[in-house]
């Protein structure tokens, strides 16, 4: 899945806005505003990432804590999210490695913890969505 594909995914999501609220640079995804995911051009000077990131477009996900290990052990190009609490989100370098469905999926789940924790009205409005 290549960026063009995968912001039309985010964006094709009940109620989903994009933003820049770190700059132009970052693209965050909200629903209701709760950011599920982000997008951005990883430079190679990352910290903690040995270079990995450098010239991929790399998506920060929400993930359960479990399964978000799970996924690092199988996919070397998920890695503990960058800049976020590394227990519950992942980077997903979007290097090719990781099958779309895979992704989507990925993408699915970490939208559906976001809308778990809003209130039962929010949760109707966008659940009828899907």
């Amino acid at each position: 899945m290549n960026e063009q594909e995968v912001r039309a995914y985010l964006l094709a999501k009940p109620e989903t806005i994009k933003d820049f609220p770190f700059g132009e640079d970052v693209e965050v995804y909200k629903v209701k505003g709760k950011m599920f995911a982000t997008l951005s051009l990883g430079k190679g000077n990352e910290k903690g990432t040995d270079g990995k990131l450098e010239g991929h477009y790399c998506m920060n996900l929400k993930c359960d804590p479990e399964e978000a290990v799970m996924l690092r052990d199988i996919f070397p190009s998920v890695i503990p999210g960058y800049h976020m609490n590394r227990a519950l989100w992942n980077t997903v370098i979007l290097d090719g490695s990781v099958p779309t469905g895979e992704i989507e999926r990925m993408i699915d789940n970490s939208f559906k913890l976001v809308v778990s924790k809003m209130t039962k009205k929010d949760q109707a409005s966008i659940l009828i969505h899907l």
